[in-house]
């Protein structure tokens, strides 16, 4: 039987200045995070456990050692919603605490727009001579450079990885009719047309080869980084870098939904093998297709487009969901799968409130009849921009949200709580109280430790190498009775 799948994202923000020509985005991201989290900054990363070289295909390089962000004096935190806030790759970087709910995944994604946009303002407020700083939820600089959005979901370490390779490869190629965020031209090397065209995906460009372990070269559509973050004689960590940075809440609901779900089905072997011939090619063609109607070869000798192989995937998920998972999550996506897939089987456009790929599309169509541009114009260029600002006053994206149309999941009163409040249901609610409980003992910190100053000799370690375990109903009885972290350890320890 399939594990309970626990998720997460990872979104690198794109960051600007204007009239900033010696412009430092690895410092500047570093005071943006700083300024938010203030004294929560004398707490510092844990690096023991981490092992981003590893790989899942049974072996580790061992390079030279490399500078952590520790020793180059950036900026990490753990915040109090059980969310790590830190500089990665010259990009202020969110990732959200562990979830198990699509729509709670959707709230914290969501809170990761109000933290930078927070953090901007603080910005602004505390150092009003500083270059005014811009945020962008989105995946390319357009000069060739792409920064990522990654997810994160538990998977049962006796499921053999190949399993995996064959029947995701498939799902993620196709998934980005729905996931894409939408692009305005091309940055790939073979693609003579530049600027020239819109694509659904801001990501495809970027990706080379099926499977690897880089995140930011030869890009794999199938990431092989064996990182659990959890037990690791259990767990594995599906780390994907697929998917693009969306604004559009059902984009993220079904991103996150659909994947968990076909997870569990390669876990207990419910699919066929739907393999594509050359996944690589196919992935960057349906990109440039906004009809989503290209066909692509699989193995099996069958030509079909990328709904009709998501239509598959979804045909296989409601026997699934209805002999194995029948919840009321999963109800809802399967609902949403089918109502997507159905419109992008008669009418794409009739998603603007949907998907971002089709939202931002109908808004640069605006513009282009209005004014007579052509794709390669730099003014759409802009447009594209700006549709991913992360500032309410300012990105397109929230001023269709103002207007009413996008459709939300959510509310801005859970958003606004999920930006201090943890998951009640996984180990982020321990994690987060923990930090907001006894700040001044927390020496140090990680996805699956928390490493505490009690006053004695030694600091102490607690594991929490279980996702599902220290939950608001685990622990909170013990916080509650726990006037400082030296009774907590102690009781952790009786």
């Amino acid at each position: 039987m399939a594990i309970p799948k626990v998720f997460g994202t990872e979104t690198e923000y794109g960051i600007a200045a204007v009239g900033a020509p010696d412009f430092n985005p690895v410092l500047s991201s570093s005071l943006l995070i700083s300024t938010y989290a203030g004294s929560l900054r004398r707490i510092r990363w844990d690096y023991e456990q981490e092992s981003p070289l590893r790989d899942a295909r049974g072996f580790e390089p061992v390079p030279a050692r490399e500078g952590t962000d520790e020793d180059l004096g950036l900026a990490n935190v753990i915040l109090p919603n059980g969310a790590r806030y830190y500089v990665d790759h010259a990009h202020p970087e969110y990732s959200t605490p562990e979830c198990i709910a699509p729509r709670q995944l959707v709230v914290h994604d969501k809170a990761g727009e109000r933290i930078l946009e927070r953090s901007l303002n603080e910005v602004a407020r505390s150092m009003p001579s500083a270059p005014q700083l811009s945020i962008y939820k989105n995946n390319s600089d357009g000069k060739g450079n792409s920064y990522g959005t990654h997810e994160n979901y538990l998977v049962d370490r006796a499921t053999p990885f190949g399993d995996i390779v064959r029947d995701l490869t498939p799902f993620f190629v196709s998934r980005i009719v729905y996931t894409g965020a939408g692009k305005v031209g091309a940055e790939a090397p073979w693609d003579d047309r530049g600027r020239s065209l819109y694509q659904l995906t801001q990501r495809a460009d970027f990706f080379e080869t099926e499977v690897g372990l880089e995140t930011t070269l030869k890009r794999p559509i199938i990431n092989t980084r064996d990182e659990p973050h959890a037990d690791p004689e259990r767990y594995r960590r599906l780390h994907v870098i697929v998917g693009d940075a969306n604004l559009c809440e059902v984009s993220t609901f079904l991103k996150i939904g659909t994947t968990a779900i076909v997870l569990k089905m390669i876990e207990d072997r419910f699919l066929p093998d739907l393999s594509i011939v050359n996944p690589v090619q196919a992935l960057h063609e349906i990109s440039r297709d906004l009809t989503c109607t290209h066909e692509i070869a699989l193995a099996d000798g069958r030509r079909v487009n990328p709904v009709q192989l998501q239509w598959e995937y979804l045909e296989h998920a409601r026997k699934y969901v209805e002999r194995e998972d029948d919840t009321p999550e999963n109800r809802e996506v399967l609902e949403r799968w089918e109502m997507v897939l159905g419109a992008l089987e008669t009418d794409p456009s009739s998603l603007h409130r949907q998907l971002d790929w089709v939202a931002k599309h109908r808004l640069l169509h605006a513009y282009r009849d209005r004014d007579g541009l052509e794709w390669n114009d730099s003014k759409l260029r802009a447009i594209d921009l700006q549709y991913h600002d992360v500032r309410r006053d300012r990105g397109l994206y929230y001023r269709l949200e103002a207007a009413g149309n996008v459709e939300r999941l959510t509310t801005d009163e859970e958003v606004d709580a999920a930006v201090m409040e943890p998951p009640l249901d996984t180990r982020a609610y321990f994690r987060g109280r923990c930090i907001s409980k006894y700040p001044d003992s927390i020496a140090a910190a990680s996805w699956d430790s928390l490493i505490v100053d009690t006053g004695a000799d030694a600091l102490q370690r607690i594991p929490m190498r279980e996702p599902l375990r220290g939950t608001k109903a685990h622990v909170d009885a013990l916080l509650a009775s726990s006037d400082d972290a030296a009774s907590l350890v102690s009781k952790l320890q009786d």
